[in-house]
């Protein structure tokens, strides 16, 4: 299929640059029958029912983002994807020349680290003086907001670009349909006999890169890691078993359950994932999705798409858009159930006609 069928018109001015003064008044575009419905995220305790499972992703964001200079004192800004060991990182690497092997780049004035090579899009950096390089971040890096977040990161966003419930380090971009949830609202839930389960994706900033090629069949997913652990699996066969529907909150949980069901039954994984959901995608685990709205000709809009229907998504954003809800990371949020599996984009139902 084409990416240019995942396009929509979004106003700049719907991109959402703040949160909202409390996480859980952002508004649910409910999208659990044929039409859609505005409610406030709130509607979530009466969508969800007593032994449904809530799973969530307990990744926690670093501060991925440091600034330094080469030794010519040309600029440069590093943002890791991933620490390797507790001296090397890959990262990306702005610089008005990408740097070669063997150039050491001064970052915020107080490390250094060597590019030792390249792997894509990549840099392999290793700190030259020894020491520990998350540490180092904690100490001088910046909470690394999205691109389309056309500001600096404030001291608020330390907190507020984290879920309540982010527990494991290695995260550079923050799984936000989480970010809804505070701890209040998730006590109710328990309250009201919904049960929760955690795994972990590391998100990574290549889930922000561009699909650079128009046959979707020919792009190649960045690598994530992820684990999805013996309880988490237990607590969707028990879900399962009572009746119960598998709630996934964003995006990177659905990646997490779905590659650890690729083989046809939940299993614990630990390990990469460059799992590619498309329209035409068969859902193993997940019942119900939460997520927010996702960008353009993007990766996760797919996903979406091949969950809840590519007409009903996409008739859905344009609803959305003309509501004047708000778009992305900081922005609110969608309630998902499964679409018709015959609801593909156009370029995939002229190929099938004209066979």
């Amino acid at each position: 299929m084409r990416v240019s069928d995942f396009d929509y018109e979004l106003p700049q001015e719907l991109i959402a640059q703040y949160p909202l003064p409390e996480r859980a008044s952002s508004r649910l575009l409910v999208l659990e029958d044929q039409q859609a419905e505005d409610a406030a995220f709130g509607a979530i305790e009466s969508l969800l029912r007593p032994g449904d499972l809530l799973v969530l992703n307990d990744t926690r964001v670093i501060p991925a983002r440091v600034f330094g200079q080469k030794a010519s004192g040309g600029q440069v800004e590093v943002l890791v994807e991933r620490i390797e060991s507790p001296t090397q990182v890959l990262a990306m690497v702005r610089a008005s020349r990408a740097p070669k092997p063997g150039t050491c780049l001064r970052l915020a004035d107080a490390f250094t680290v060597e590019v030792t090579d390249r792997q894509g899009p990549f840099f392999r950096l290793r700190l030259v003086d020894g020491g520990d390089m998350l540490a180092l971040l904690k100490e001088h890096g910046h909470i690394p907001l999205p691109p389309y977040i056309e500001r600096a990161d404030e001291g608020s966003d330390a907190e507020r670009y984290q879920t309540v419930f982010a527990r494991k380090e290695g995260a550079v971009a923050a799984p936000t349909a989480g970010l809804h949830f505070d701890d209040a609202l998730l006590e109710r839930l328990r309250a009201h006999g919904v049960e929760t389960a955690t795994v972990t994706l590391h998100v990574g900033a290549g889930t922000f890169q561009p699909v650079k090629v128009d046959d979707t069949s020919r792009h190649e997913m960045h690598a994530e890691w992820l684990e999805v652990g013996r309880e988490a699996c237990a607590a969707v066969a028990a879900c399962k078993a009572r009746g119960g529907r598998v709630v996934a909150v964003g995006t990177t949980c659905v990646r997490s359950l779905e590659t650890a069901a690729a083989e046809g039954e939940l299993k614990p994984f630990q390990g990469e994932t460059r799992l590619f959901i498309q329209p035409g995608y068969h859902f193993r685990v997940v019942d119900r999705m939460v997520t927010n709205f996702h960008l353009p000709q993007s990766t996760l809009l797919m996903l979406v798409a091949a969950f809840a229907g590519y007409r009903r998504i996409l008739d859905a954003y344009a609803h959305a858009v003309a509501d004047r809800y708000r778009f992305f990371s900081y922005g609110d949020a969608m309630w998902l159930a499964p679409g018709d599996p015959a609801d593909l984009p156009p370029s995939v139902r002229e190929e099938h006609d004209g066979v």
